[in-house]
């Protein structure tokens, strides 16, 4: 395997003693009395920390949190907490970014200990890139380790500027992450087929465009595949279709044509009399939707059709739900989908955004090659893009 254009933690030197900046992604959801309702982004960076503090490191911890707009309402604090809990070790955490408390805090570390900062989207000059606020950052550590994939993508001072001030490596998720995902661009192993679902093909024109130079076929489910089947004529009564996106569908469907590869759309939808939870609903052919009814997911016989037409497949790529899959009169076909995957003998990768929910939710993550914890992340990069985190690494001055 060539190496990597970027340095990990294998390459660090050591750390005992130094403070660490480690940018993570704690970006989780929490309920209305404030509690963590899925803490896997947490257990995500769980092994980059764990051993960073085992090698006697100091470990500043970064991440963002929602889009506050001023310095309240999605403190890092229960992240902190929640961290404590799975290290298994006290974690501090304190109300500040860069000013006098934060840099106090920091003084006072001892090796092994992890310090969590406040939400780095309370400075403007986070997602504003400012440099200024990068060098303040910058100046908290010694080094500087990357293991948010989830914000890889952005431009943001913590990501793309702190990086070009300090000594940067990648953690241990995103080694991971940018290895596997690395894979399905350069040479995944044929046949390739990919699995493309969620609202919007406006969303997915990239993703889907670079795939049609990669993959040997493609099935497309949810919402985005009622603009499809509307650019292959159907009527789909009340269904969300992507009007702007139907000559787009249609040059993709010729594209795919004349290159060979198959599409698969589904052949049975559910169909429901208005977008709601419980909404009476009923299987119907594309086509046959009475005007005041909407396609909100894949039939699990339809979806059962193109896991067949995969079953010789060696790579898979799977990239958005096969229906409203919150709602649990919808969620049939996406879970279908999950456990269909799941029992193939392929390499199996889930490429992040809500495919990843649909994969926890049915319980089959640890049966699959790979499940991505970057949305927007995992789409740049599987269109071949080089992510801002990741080329601020590759130019990271050395230490």
């Amino acid at each position: 395997m060539p190496k990597s254009p970027f340095r990990t933690l294998d390459d660090m030197p050591s750390v005992k003693g130094r403070r660490i900046l480690v940018r993570v992604d704690f970006n989780v959801p929490v309920d209305d009395q404030g509690r963590i309702t899925d803490d896997t982004r947490i257990r995500g960076a769980l092994d980059t920390l764990r051993e960073l503090s085992q090698k006697g490191a100091r470990v500043v911890v970064a991440s963002h949190r929602g889009r506050p707009k001023d310095w309240s309402g999605a403190s890092l604090d229960i992240a902190a907490e929640r961290l404590g809990e799975l290290m298994g070790q006290p974690v501090a955490f304190v109300d500040d970014i860069v000013g006098e408390k934060a840099h106090a805090a920091c003084e006072r570390m001892g090796d092994g200990e992890v310090l969590v900062l406040q939400n780095l989207r309370y400075e403007p000059g986070e997602k504003k890139a400012d440099s200024e606020f990068a060098r303040q950052l910058a100046g908290l550590a010694d080094f500087y380790v990357n293991d948010a994939f989830g914000t890889a993508h952005r431009g943001d001072a913590s990501v793309a500027l702190v990086p070009t001030l300090r000594p940067g490596y990648a953690g241990r998720l995103l080694a991971r992450e940018l290895d596997a995902l690395q894979g399905l661009v350069d040479g995944a192993r044929r046949p390739y087929w990919a699995v493309v679902g969620g609202s919007k093909v406006s969303d997915k024109v990239g993703l889907i465009g670079a795939l049609l130079d990669r993959v040997d076929g493609l099935a497309v489910g949810g919402g985005m595949a009622n603009t499809f089947l509307a650019a292959q004529g159907f009527d789909m009564g009340a269904s969300k279709v992507e009007q702007d996106a139907v000559a787009t569908a249609a040059e993709i469907l010729d594209r795919a044509d004349q290159a060979g590869i198959p599409v698969l759309l589904p052949t049975r939808v559910v169909a429901a009399q208005g977008f709601a939870p419980d909404a009476p609903s009923r299987e119907a052919a594309p086509g046959d939707l009475r005007a005041d009814e909407m396609a909100l997911d894949v039939s699990p016989a339809a979806v059962d059709e193109m896991l067949e037409a995969m079953a010789g497949a060696a790579t898979v790529l799977w990239n958005g739900p096969m229906g409203v899959f919150e709602w649990e009169r919808f969620q049939g076909g996406t879970l279908r989908m999950a456990e269909g995957l799941a029992a193939l003998p392929a390499h199996v990768v889930v490429g992040g955004g809500d495919s990843v929910a649909a994969v926890s939710r049915a319980g089959i993550a640890e049966r699959l090659a790979h499940v991505s914890t970057g949305g927007g992340a995992a789409l740049e990069l599987l269109e071949g893009k080089t992510l801002p985190g990741v080329r601020a690494l590759i130019h990271s001055p050395r230490g």
